[in-house]
This record gives structure tokens, sequence and C-alpha cells, in this order.
């Protein structure tokens, strides 16, 4: 091992950036403990365990249309599903324009006028509506939400505090529609990501289902015991807990900390901010602008490394995928020099594995807290959706790796990964037919 390789372990290593620096057991434990003050309603908690009101059923009614509208990022997104006997999904009529709000600030009547034109052309079709929200929302008793604040540069602060469900209704009632059968299901996109796992076709008995999403940002949902969510009162029954994990209070080290204070809100979203795509490639710059600084890379890098501006988590995981193609940025900054090329990679690699296992603390507590999984022919099924879990290059193996060790071999709970297609929408269909 060359000198500068032995440094740069080290370097790993006092910044707790290594995976090894992580104690499992005690971050498990921890990530439990606030699962549990959350769902008592202590304000303290960085997880807000938000109940949905929405429970997994049984069985799908078989070829019962449903309006889906599905509002994520900057697209929304209307159609038909319905499901055939089998479960499988039958997807009709799909429509995409843009979001209200996003080219320009819209008030609530254009808002909701643009929500209310997607629906009114499916508005013979069905009396049920499902309609995935992919911002942050209250979900009410009976079944509506209320935005709380917008995210994905979408303009429309009048909208903030008004049931989106009633008043989609409401502005369908001013055209002329009979809405009194009407009923809207709003949810969340981790809530129908774990929905939809539902709808699969399997022999396989699922103990119980996981929605985990990994991309821009990063959530988890599962299912809970109304006894167990204290904060409300609630008689026998389950229902589906948006965990908000990606708020989970976490910081590892002092380069953690200098770069959550560098983000707008430095004070949340911890557990995001280490290993979802819009950061974690921000996050690698500024332990790359460390290790130069400290003479782990070498000052030639560093000069060239500058040029690339602020990295991305692409970028980051380009490195790793091809580190001989010089048509990518990191390649051509390590050109020349074997010593970088190797830190740069163990750097990158040690950050990667670092957010797998985070990534599998988070979902191995939810595995625990919901109580599923002992029997391994009755695993837990994770339906898992986001590009930075499945395209960062080792994300998904490391963190079936730590799964592995931890989930399974210590606490003898078994899993299964399953990536759907269309996974909003589904989930919005079968939350819909659910009420």
């Amino acid at each position: 091992m060359s000198d500068r390789m032995q440094r740069a372990g080290e370097f790993l290593s006092r910044h707790k950036i290594s995976a090894q620096s992580i104690d499992m057991e005690q971050l498990v434990e921890r990530f439990l403990a606030e699962m549990e003050k959350g769902l008592s309603g202590d304000g303290e908690s960085s997880l807000k365990m938000i109940p949905t009101y929405t429970t997994v059923v049984d069985r799908l009614e078989a070829d019962k249309s449903v309006i889906v509208l599905d509002a994520g990022g900057t697209n929304l997104r209307s159609c038909l599903v319905s499901f055939k006997a089998s479960g499988e999904p039958v997807i009709t009529d799909f429509r995409k324009t843009s979001m209200p709000g996003f080219k320009r600030e819209v008030s609530s009547a254009e808002f909701f006028s643009v929500l209310a034109d997607e629906a009114e052309r499916l508005i013979d079709k069905s009396d049920r509506i499902g309609f995935c929200f992919s911002y942050a929302a209250e979900i009410l008793s009976n079944h509506d939400g209320v935005p709380l604040i917008f995210s994905k540069e979408i303009k429309a602060p009048e909208v903030i505090g008004k049931p989106v469900g009633a008043n989609l209704l409401a502005e369908l009632a001013r055209r002329g529609h009979d809405v009194s059968s009407k009923k809207v299901a709003v949810l969340n996109d981790t809530v129908a990501t774990l929905l939809a796992g539902v709808s699969v076709t399997s022999e396989v008995p699922y103990s119980g289902y996981i929605g985990f999403i990994l991309g821009t940002g990063t959530n988890t949902a599962y299912v809970e015991e109304h006894e167990k969510i204290t904060k409300l009162s609630l008689g026998e029954g389950r229902q589906i807990i948006n965990v908000e994990s990606g708020n989970f209070d976490f910081c590892p080290g002092a380069i953690d900390r200098a770069f959550f204070d560098s983000t707008k809100h430095p004070h949340a979203y911890h557990l995001e901010k280490m290993i979802s795509g819009a950061y974690l490639g921000p996050l690698a710059g500024m332990v790359i602008e460390r290790a130069i600084d400290e003479g782990v890379l070498s000052a030639r890098f560093g000069e060239r490394f500058k040029a690339i501006g602020t990295l991305t988590t692409t970028v980051m995981s380009n490195y790793l995928e091809m580190p001989f193609n010089e048509e990518y940025a990191l390649v051509s900054c390590v050109n020349g020099d074997e010593d970088d090329a190797q830190v740069l990679w163990t750097i990158i690699n040690a950050l990667i594995d670092r957010a797998a296992k985070l990534t599998a603390a988070n979902l191995t507590a939810t595995i625990l807290k919901r109580g599923a999984g002992s029997d391994p022919r009755r695993p837990v099924l994770i339906n898992a959706d986001g590009t930075t879990f499945y395209k960062t290059e080792y994300l998904k193996p490391y963190t079936e790796f730590h799964l592995k060790e931890h989930l399974q071999d210590r606490h003898g709970r078994y899993y299964r990964f399953i990536q759907i297609a269309d996974s909003p929408t589904i989930g919005a269909a079968i939350a819909a037919l659910g009420i």
C-alpha cells in the first residue's frame, strides 16, 4: 500500500466517512427511538411518523376504473387505472402536462383549475380519484391532503393550507358536474410506492410491505398498528405511516456538519443529505476538497478539480463505473498520477458504502419496527424506487450487503427488493379503491 493510500484510509476514518465508522446497532436503536417518539407526538423527534389513514387491502377489486392524478416534480400526469383479477394493473388514457406553478406563480383558482382540467376529461369514468401528491402535506382522516410547503420550484403560495381533494371537487362542481358521489384519496409518493407492492402477483406470501424511495430525496413508509400510534386515539386496526425518514437527525463528523451548514436548512434532513441524489455528489465534493487541503490528494489534482464546479452524484458515480474513461471529468483530473486515481476511487467508494450502510440502517429499523420478516419463507417486500438507488454505482449491492449482515444475520429478518414501474400511479389507484 502506498503512503498516500494509507493516509487516505486514515483520512476517511478520522472524518468518519468510512462505513466502518458507523456503529450499525447503535444507529438502528437510535432510529427506532426516534420512530417511537414520532408516533407518540413528541415534537422533538426528527421522524414525524405522519399517519396516512390509508390501509393495505387484501384484495383489489377487479375491473373497476379509478381516475389517477400524479403531481410529482414539474409534471402533472392523469390517467385511468384498473386491475385485472390477477392484480395486474391496466393504465389507459394517459396524459402528461406541466404542473401549475412551475413556469410562473399561480393563484389558488388557477392551480385547481388545471387539476380539474385533467380530472374533467375522465370524470364520467369513475367515482374514485387517487391523487399522488408528491409534496409535503398533512393527510386528514377523510383521506384529503393539506399542502404544507411546495418544493421543486412550484410557485403556488395560495394553495398552502387548502385541502386539495375538496378544492378539486369544488372546482368540478362549479363547472356543473355532480360530485356528490365522488371521493378523493390523497397520498404521497412513498406511500403509493408501498401500495404498488401489494399489486404484485406472487406465490410468495409476503409478511409485510415497505415503500422506499431513494432518488433526488429519500423517504420510507411502512404499516403500523393503531395501538402503537399513541398520538392518535384510534380503534383496532392498522395504517400506513409516512416516516419522513430523510429528516433523521444524524451527523457522523465535522465535514458532514460543514456540509449541512452549507445547505438551505442546516438542521433538517440530515439522512437525506448523506444518501440522496441531490446531495451525495456535493457532499463528495466537500470531502474531496478537504482531502486536497490535507494533502491526501495532490495540488495538481486540486487545480483540475476546481474546473469541474459543483460535483454531481452522476459524475462521482461515473468515476467508479468507468475509472479509465477519459471522457469522464474525474478521470481527466487524475490523469498521470496513479496515487490520485486510487485515492479518489477510495474516497468516493467509501462515501457510497457509508450511504449504503445508512440506507440499510433505515430499512433495518423500519422492518424491525413493523415486526415482520422473521419467517424466511414470508419475507418483507420492499418496493424501492428512485434512480439514485439503482443507478449510483455499487449503492444497491452495498446496501444489500449491510442488510444481509445486520438485518438477516443478526436479527433474523428476511426481505426481498422489487422495482415496480409506475408505482405512484398504481399506488394512488389502490388507495382510491380502498375508500
